[in-house]
């Protein structure tokens, strides 16, 4: 699946299950020594509520932002600007 159906399935599946606006949950995973987690925060804002959370061996930090969406293009926005970052991985 290339990058562009993967988006077109995500909104499908964003317009099926949500009502916006929506609190959306957003989860990505970084490597912990380097400024990833900070690039991801400035990308949501002071109005995000983030929350992180290392790993057991502190190879890799865990990042959970929640935020009102008000459109499932809004949410797929800021998946292709977090997609920018290299090396993050999105759950």
């Amino acid at each position: 699946m290339g990058t562009e159906e993967f988006y077109t399935s995500l909104r499908q599946k964003l317009e099926e299950t949500n009502q916006y606006p929506v609190m959306y949950m957003f989860k990505f995973i970084v490597p912990t020594l380097t400024n990833k987690a900070a690039e991801i925060t400035a990308l949501f804002g002071k109005d995000a509520n983030i929350t992180a959370r290392q790993s057991s061996n502190g190879k890799f930090t865990s990042i959970t932002v929640r935020l009102v969406m008000l459109s499932s293009n809004e949410i797929i926005e800021k998946y292709q600007q977090v997609g920018k970052i290299e090396g993050v991985i999105m759950l």
